[in-house]
């Protein structure tokens, strides 16, 4: 197996997740000052914040449909022109409607990404190792947003009150070398079989990758898809043949923002700010929330292949309800003021969600669909997480001013606590698991350990046939 080649590729994919970062968490250092700029209140001040996360609902929903027409690759380099194109308009934006159309833009491009890099790795990424290469896209989510804290903090004073606009311009670096890295990448093997019927082509990336497996990847990809080139329509999508897979992305998706993890990258100089801190102070904190997000998405991306996919979303689970209960009395009892309370429980929660939801989400969605409705799936639950990225994004401003901290980390933290029962009465692990055809609206394969068959219901608890090692299913 050449895994230089396949790393290779899926890092130069995984940027892409770069952008996302970058683009997620460098609007926390302009937000402030565009309020001031503009004279916004707090909903108006909401919406343009959120502007960008209403794109990237648009680009997820959409995402699938040029990724399937065109191709993941043409997808991608489309992607990084968008970036290209978001961060120089909203840089020289003149008001705050110009500014929205170009966030909304960079959103399209988040959304898209969201969808087409992972599903990308997905594809070219051996079973064993697939955890870890789609996490990497994950990981580079984190960088980004770990740079874009530092060069807000970097940036602050460069330009006076125009700081925001060197924090947004500079993006369009990172977005042109993406685009050129892009074109040194083939087009994805599954792709080039399942939609385009070009059997030659697919033959020709796999020998790439491993000629002594080429072909019985072929023919692993041919014994999951439908007739080549033969796109299956949405209503075959959401006639409930899978709606076992298309539960668990949904619910998957709406936990990890109902944590309020996009809430405080954000707003996290805004929180900071609150605990009585000073503009500079807020910003290196904020700088700290990054860095945390990526020591332990780090660690969550080493152990997602060696410990499994449920694992990790115990351990961040637990640490979600830990942290976010604590900063929630820490606003009801007036600790938070004038303390370092809650920016270390914060980084807590970071660290919670990085090992947990933010290594798992994409690897997890990117598997439960077989490959004729991949790309409908990974939209599916891409759109939802954005979603409510954007609804939370939107209104945590006026919450904030109208209710204080308290009862939203309280909020967070009860829907934390339903995200626990998640996991462990529904969510099967898929560590390891080879894609298959879905029958009977279930799994109905059998487990790879004992050999017993198994149904989706078992997911959700009323399995009658319970197994002995439930949760490692081959389907």
């Amino acid at each position: 197996m050449n895994t230089s080649t396949i790393f290779r590729w899926s890092i130069s994919v995984a940027l892409a997740g770069f952008l996302f970062g970058l683009d997620t968490a460098v609007i926390s250092g302009a937000e402030q000052a565009i309020q001031r700029l503009w004279s916004l209140d707090n909903f108006t001040q909401g919406l343009a914040v959120a502007m960008a996360l209403w794109g990237t609902v648009l680009g997820a929903v959409l995402g699938g449909i040029p990724s399937d027409l065109l191709g993941r690759r043409k997808t991608l380099f489309l992607i990084g022109i968008l970036f290209l194109f978001s961060s120089l308009g909203s840089a020289v934006a003149p008001d705050v409607i110009t500014f929205m159309i170009f966030r909304f833009i960079g959103g399209l491009a988040i959304g898209s990404s969201s969808v087409t890099a992972p599903l990308y790795i997905s594809e070219i990424a051996p079973a064993e190792s697939r955890g870890r290469l789609v996490a990497l896209f994950q990981f580079n989510i984190v960088l980004g947003i770990l740079i874009a804290y530092v060069a807000n903090y970097l940036l602050r004073d460069v330009g006076g009150e125009n700081a925001w606009r060197w924090m947004l311009g500079w993006v369009a670096l990172p977005s042109l070398l993406f685009s050129a890295a892009v074109l040194f990448i083939p087009e994805s093997p599954r792709w080039l079989l399942v939609k385009k019927g070009d059997e030659q082509g697919a033959l020709k990336v796999l020998n790439q990758i491993n000629p002594l497996t080429a072909q019985s990847q072929i023919d692993d990809i041919r014994a999951g898809m439908r007739q080549p080139g033969d796109l299956v329509p949405p209503a075959t999508f959401f006639s409930g043949k899978y709606r076992t897979p298309i539960l668990l992305a949904f619910l998957f998706a709406f936990f990890n923002q109902v944590s309020g993890i996009n809430a405080v990258i954000y707003y996290a100089p805004r929180i900071f700010a609150e605990t009585g801190m000073g503009k500079s102070a807020a910003l290196l904190s904020s700088t700290g929330i990054g860095l945390v997000n990526l020591v332990f998405t780090l660690i969550g991306v080493a152990l997602i292949d060696r410990m499994g996919r449920r694992f990790l979303m115990y351990i961040g689970s637990f640490g979600y309800i830990l942290s976010l209960s604590l900063v929630a009395y820490a606003f009801f009892s007036g600790a938070a003021a004038n303390s370092l309370l809650v920016p270390i429980l914060l980084f807590v929660f970071i660290a919670a969600h990085a090992i947990g939801q933010g290594a798992v989400i994409w690897v997890f969605i990117s598997e439960i669909f077989p490959n004729a409705v991949r790309s409908y799936g990974n939209s599916l639950g891409s759109a939802t997480h954005w979603v409510f990225a954007a609804l939370i994004a939107n209104i945590f401003p006026w919450l904030a001013g109208r209710f204080g901290g308290g009862p939203i980390f309280a909020f967070f933290a009860v829907m934390m606590v339903f995200q626990l029962l998640f996991v462990w009465k529904m969510m099967p692990e898929t560590k390891g698991c080879r894609w298959r055809i879905w029958k009977n609206n279930c799994w109905g394969e059998s487990c790879f350990v004992c050999g017993v068959s198994c149904f989706g219901c078992f997911a959700f608890g009323i399995c009658p046939r319970p197994l002995k090692h439930p949760f490692r299913l081959k389907f």
